[in-house]
């Protein structure tokens, strides 16, 4: 059973590890912000430069150099965009990760604690209904360390997958300039 004491403690550890996670969240979106905000002024920037070229230029090979010539910087600001944006999605994910893990590790050594009490002031005989929660218990823990490496390896094949989009892209990108200029 636990004291007032106790739950007072649980709850006063929840609120910080709630206020916690909001933080984390929030970092992250005030990063998002920041990227968006620099690519927002650098993009007007550049399609201000790009409107005075093209009102430049004499004739249509001119305007398909001046095209080409402007592809790959493009594709590698969006690929850089790309990066960026996913680094920003899988640290906020870790360190939220992180703490959830610390969190859910406490209320499991508190949870077997509770448990080993009340096996140790349990009646005479019961002793299956003992081994039943013991059981449980165990299969829950074990449950939740499967989904969490499960969690884990699709955040990996993730961002392998991203990787490999983002490579791609870049040598199609700079196929296609080739192609252009050529």
């Amino acid at each position: 059973m636990m004291t007032a004491e106790q739950i007072v403690a649980a709850q006063k550890s929840n609120v910080e590890t709630l206020f916690g996670l909001t933080q984390k969240a929030f970092d992250g979106v005030e990063k998002l912000v920041e990227l968006n905000l620099q690519v927002a002024k650098s993009g007007f920037a550049e399609a201000a430069e790009h409107a005075k070229a093209a009102l430049s230029v004499k004739d249509a090979q001119e305007l398909l150099a001046l095209q080409a010539s402007m592809l790959q910087p493009a594709a590698e600001k969006a690929a850089a965009y790309s990066r960026y944006l996913y680094e920003i999605a899988t640290s906020t994910n870790a360190e939220v990760t992180k703490i959830a893990e610390s969190q859910l590790a406490d209320t499991q050594q508190k949870l077997m604690a509770a448990v080993d009490s009340a096996v140790k002031n349990a009646p005479a005989g019961s002793e299956n209904a003992v081994a039943l929660v013991k059981s449980a218990v165990a299969a829950a823990n074990n449950a939740l360390e499967s989904v969490t490496k499960a969690a884990k390896q699709a955040a990996d094949v993730a961002e392998a997958n991203f990787n490999a989009i983002n490579t791609t892209a870049a040598k199609a990108t700079q196929a296609a300039t080739k192609r252009a200029r050529g």
